[in-house]
C-alpha cells in the first residue's frame, strides 16, 4: 500500500465489561483523501480512530501504509499517524504555542535546527505564527485547536487524524479550521458530528452505527439520503435538503484522487 494509505479489514473491540463498540468493520482511504465519520454518540467514531495509531488495538487488521499496527511497528506508525483530541487542552500543556510545538520533534532527537524548522513551518501552516511565544491557555478555543494540529503537523505524519475538530467553535473559528484543513495534503480521517463540514471538506463519509459500517460513498449521496439518516439518527444536511440541482457545492478538500460511489451496507 502507498505512504498516507489506510486499510482497516474485519476490525472488532469489545470494552472490558463485553459491550461490542466496533462490529467487523472494514475500510480503506487512499492517500491524500479526506473521510468523514460520521454517526450517532456511540456509533464508534473515537472508539475507531484510536485504533489508528494503535491506542486501541481489538480483533483485525488495520494498516497504514505498507505497516500493519502491532507491538514491532508502533514507533513508525505513531510517527507516520498525528491524532488530534477533541479537546485541544489534552494536547497543549508546555509554556509557550512553540513549545507545544516543538515538543514532538525535540522527543524525536532532531537537531535544534530542524525542530525550529518543523515548528515554524507548521505554524506557518495554521496560521499562527505571531502566537509563537503566547502561552496556549490565553489563546481562543479555535486557535488551541490549530495550534494542536500544528503539534502533529511538526511531526511531518502522513496520516492526520482529528475527533470533533469543530466542536465548540463559532462560525468564523469553524470557517478557518475548514480552509486550513482543506489546504493541507496530508491524508486526513475526521470524525464529526458536523455533516455541513463532511458536505464542504470530505471527498467520501462513512457512516457507522453500532459499531458497524452502514454505509459510504460521497458526501452529496449518502447525506441526500432521507431514509438512511433517520435510520442512523442523523439529518440530511441543510445544504442538501434544499440545494437546487445542477448548481456545484463548494468543496475545499486539496485531494484530486477519485471517489467511491456510494454504496449503502
Amino acid at each position: 500500500m502507498a505512504v498516507g494509505s489506510v486499510r482497516l479489514e474485519r476490525v472488532s473491540y469489545h470494552y472490558p465489561d463485553g459491550q461490542a463498540a466496533l462490529d467487523g468493520v472494514s475500510l480503506e482511504v487512499a492517500p491524500g483523501e479526506t473521510v468523514g465519520l460520521l454517526g450517532p454518540n456511540g456509533a464508534g467514531k473515537s472508539t475507531l480512530l484510536l485504533h489508528l495509531n494503535g491506542l486501541l488495538r481489538g480483533e483485525g487488521l488495520v494498516q497504514v501504509g505498507d505497516l500493519p499496527v502491532n507491538d514491532r511497528n508502533l514507533g513508525p506508525i505513531r510517527r507516520s499517524v498525528g491524532l488530534v483530541f477533541q479537546n485541544p487542552d489534552d494536547q497543549l500543556f508546555m509554556p509557550t504555542v512553540y513549545d507545544d510545538v516543538a515538543f514532538g520533534p525535540r522527543n524525536q532527537g532532531l537537531s535544534e535546527a530542524e525542530v525550529r524548522r518543523r515548528t515554524e513551518a507548521a505554524l506557518n501552516v495554521v496560521g499562527m505564527e505571531a502566537a509563537a511565544q503566547r502561552p496556549p491557555h490565553h489563546l481562543s478555543l479555535g486557535q488551541k485547536k490549530r495550534v494542536a494540529v500544528a503539534t502533529v503537523l511538526a511531526m511531518e505524519c502522513d496520516v492526520l487524524v482529528l475527533d470533533e475538530p469543530t466542536s465548540g467553535l463559532d462560525p468564523r473559528g469553524r470557517r478557518e479550521l475548514a480552509r486550513f484543513l482543506g489546504e493541507l495534503r496530508q491524508t486526513r480521517i475526521i470524525a464529526t458530528h458536523d455533516l455541513e463540514f463532511a458536505v464542504e471538506l470530505c471527498d467520501r463519509v462513512a457512516i457507522l452505527d453500532g459499531g458497524r459500517l452502514v454505509a459510504e460513498g460521497r458526501p452529496q449521496e449518502v447525506l441526500a439520503a432521507a431514509e438512511l439518516m433517520e435510520r442512523t439518527g442523523l439529518e440530511v444536511p441543510h445544504s442538501l435538503r434544499f440545494h437546487a440541482p445542477g448548481i456545484p457545492h463548494q468543496h475545499l478538500s486539496a485531494h484530486t484522487h477519485g471517489v467511491h460511489p456510494s454504496e449503502e451496507r
